[in-house]
């Protein structure tokens, strides 16, 4: 009985170009000791484009009557309930901070162009929780 490799590689969720490398091998045999095989690699990734580089915010001197985001980045488990203890511990602390908690809308990644105008009109500062 004659199995079809390709057939079966796929059937077990591999992909058929695990099969080359059985291909050089033998090629290689066949050219002898000491010669090397040509393989060719192409990234399906492109050219990333360039990065953008920000500097740092400038840093608060002190905090006393600033508003501070609290910011949920990500909607990791418990990453709002930690916020919240955060916002707590401000109104314990220090109360002259105004804190105001905020969950950005999307995955980590999205962009939240509302949310970051709203930051930079209103916040001295953000502290955001990213997850783990």
């Amino acid at each position: 009985m004659k199995v079809n490799r390709r057939k079966l590689l796929s059937l077990l969720g591999m992909s058929p170009a695990l099969l080359a490398g059985s291909r050089v091998e033998a090629e290689q045999k066949k050219k002898g000791p000491g010669s090397e095989p040509k393989l060719t690699a192409v990234s399906p990734k492109g050219t990333p484009p360039a990065v953008q580089l920000y500097s740092m915010a400038p840093r608060l001197d002190k905090l006393d009557g600033k508003t501070i985001y609290l910011v949920d980045a990500t909607g990791f488990f418990g990453s709002d309930k930690l916020l919240e203890k955060m916002q707590v511990w401000f109104q314990q602390n220090i109360p002259s901070v105004k804190t105001v908690l905020r969950r950005k809308a999307g995955i980590y990644g999205a962009d939240d162009p509302k949310l970051w105008a709203e930051i930079k009109a209103n916040a001295n500062a953000t502290i955001m929780a990213i997850g783990h």
